[in-house]
Parts: structure tokens; C-alpha cells; sequence
């Protein structure tokens, strides 16, 4: 999965893929996470954020599964 670099104090890359629906985020402690049917609206919305941090706390986290890689 291609990830974006990001300009966050928290987040270092965040990648989607459309085929299954999987989030990729890299942490800056370089802790990297997926998680799993994830709607390509919410990655938008991720995106679009003006916290990356603060909007997968309220938003993702906690209501997807996820898997630390």
C-alpha cells in the first residue's frame, strides 16, 4: 500500500486501500497500524482534518478493528 507523508506532530504517513478497505497509519514513534473496513469517506475525512491525531482518536480508533504490524 502506498502511504502520504503527512505533516503532523503524532502522524508520519497515512495510506488507504479502496479494494479492502484498509487503513495504513504510520505513527512518528514508527508504530504502524491497520485498520479494517474502513469507509473511503472516513479516509477523506482524515485527510481533511486539521488534526490527523485528534480526529483518529474521536473517529477511528476504537470503532474499527485494527492490527498493529
Amino acid at each position: 500500500m502506498r502511504r502520504n507523508k503527512v505533516s503532523s506532530t503524532n502522524v508520519s504517513e497515512i495510506g488507504y486501500d479502496d479494494i479492502t478497505r484498509t487503513l495504513e497509519v504510520l505513527f512518528a514513534s514508527g508504530t504502524l497500524y491497520q485498520y479494517f473496513d474502513v469507509p473511503r469517506q472516513e479516509f477523506e475525512a482524515l485527510m481533511g482534518a486539521g488534526s490527523y491525531g485528534r480526529y483518529l482518536s474521536s473517529q477511528i480508533k476504537g470503532r474499527y478493528r485494527y492490527a498493529r504490524v
